[in-house]
């Protein structure tokens, strides 16, 4: 895992905004860091949430993937091709809600741009852009509340996935908490592993 530190240089570099004003607590900095493994289904990938409050940074680090699964890389939802999410952020991109009708998550809500993979195997491929929205949600990965995914599958066609139920419900009540001082709004940034180097 990567410090605080660079992951606040990395942004800075990339004129990204660092939500630092820590008046109040939970002015959360959501950023996902995609690792240069793309190894098909595996939750390989980083979130880190973190935020300032009276001088200090906390944060609450965990395995997600950025990635679709398998299952999608190879049977695409859209005829363009499967949804790989592109490194950037992306201003009031969720807001809590249902992820598929189901259970409370972040939904998106604003356009966010994403590279479509369309040749049905394993290996990612950054192919044709496009721009909008396409259902690129954070939730968790099983309907079992006691079990860790430990392979994407079908829990993920471009959305950012969290495979433990128990940090995804911790992840939730930091959304609420957020979400009532600071509004329902929340900005997501994806970083790669090569942005360190």
């Amino acid at each position: 895992m990567y410090s605080l530190n660079d992951i606040i240089d990395i942004m800075e570099k990339k004129s990204y905004v660092v939500f630092s004003d820590d008046s109040k607590n939970f002015n959360l900095n959501i950023v996902g860091i995609r690792n240069e493994d793309e190894t098909a289904n595996t939750f390989n990938d980083y979130m880190v949430i973190f935020w300032k409050y009276r001088g200090q940074w906390h944060q609450f680090a965990f395995s997600i993937t950025t990635d679709p699964g398998v299952y999608w890389r190879e049977n695409p939802i859209n005829v363009n091709g499967t949804a790989i999410l592109k490194p950037g952020q992306y201003r009031g991109m969720w807001q809590l809600g249902k992820h598929q009708g189901k259970y409370e998550a972040l939904k998106q809500v604003k356009p966010v741009t994403v590279y479509r993979d369309k040749n049905k195997n394993l290996v990612l491929d950054r192919g044709d852009e496009e721009t909008g929205l396409f259902g690129i949600n954070h939730h968790r990965a099983t309907s079992k509340k006691d079990f860790t995914s430990t392979q994407v599958d079908k829990w993920s066609a471009g959305c950012q996935v969290q495979p433990n139920p128990v940090l995804f419900d911790l992840e939730m009540q930091m959304f609420k908490t957020a979400a009532s001082i600071w509004g329902n709004s929340f900005t997501y940034t994806l970083l790669e592993e090569i942005d360190f180097k």
